[in-house]
């Protein structure tokens, strides 16, 4: 319970007015590094424009440098917020997952983008994390849809992968949505520098607005 406190001093302070114009905190939003050979490295860009378009949008003064941290680093527990992506292979050793999850547990909140591959490693990982859970499917009302924009019917697609729709899953500690896993929809992709994947304008926007979306809800719950 001390280290949950700790964390919401932390963190309650990153929200200003938006008209307010001030430089960034030192309060970064952070890649998780994994091992396994999976590409936990994929979308370079993604964090530094999701940082970038939360400040201009919600008033957070984050520092777009993100921060890279290995899942079984006590610096963990400095980032409220945490991003896991990539297209393959996920090992956490015992170590790994006691970390995360008290990390979790504390009031920290991870998500996960899978950027195609990723799924049965990431539920066989997880399962390590919380091996009393299941990832289950989050209903479209729940508040990490309409924190910022509204989506209506859940994650928007941003990435066509195979074809199925989007799929937005999570994990919970006593009520708190802990761990955000979004399935056949690539948030992260859309995140990038535009011409990474010349994705559309309208696109690039649902999918930075459900990550202001994440980020708000990671923050303020």
């Amino acid at each position: 319970m001390f280290v949950r406190s700790f964390l919401f001093l932390l963190f309650s302070g990153i929200f200003l007015p938006l008209q307010a114009s001030q430089p960034p905190s030192d309060l970064k939003l952070a890649l998780l590094k994994y091992g396994g050979g999976g590409d936990w490295y994929a979308n370079p860009t993604s964090l530094s424009n999701l940082s970038q378009y939360c400040n201009q949008n919600l008033g957070t003064r984050l520092d777009p440098d993100f921060a890279t941290v290995d899942v079984g680093s006590a610096e963990l527990f400095n980032y409220p917020f945490v991003h896991m992506t990539g297209h393959g292979n996920v090992v956490f050793s015992r170590q790994e997952a006691d970390n995360l999850r008290n990390y979790l547990l504390a009031g920290g909140f991870l998500h996960i983008d899978d950027n195609f591959g990723m799924d049965p490693y990431v539920r066989s990982a997880m399962k390590q994390v919380f091996p009393d859970q299941q990832l289950i499917e989050l209903p479209f009302n729940h508040p990490v849809y309409s924190q910022f924009a509204v989506f209506k019917n859940g994650l928007p697609k941003i990435h066509k992968h195979d074809d199925k729709p989007p799929q937005g899953f999570g994990l919970f500690h006593e009520g708190r949505l802990v761990v955000f896993y979004s399935y056949e929809c690539d948030l992260g992709d859309g995140w990038e520098d535009q011409d990474v994947h010349n994705d559309p304008p309208e696109i690039r926007k649902k999918a930075l607005d459900m990550g202001a979306n994440l980020v708000k809800y990671a923050f303020t719950q």
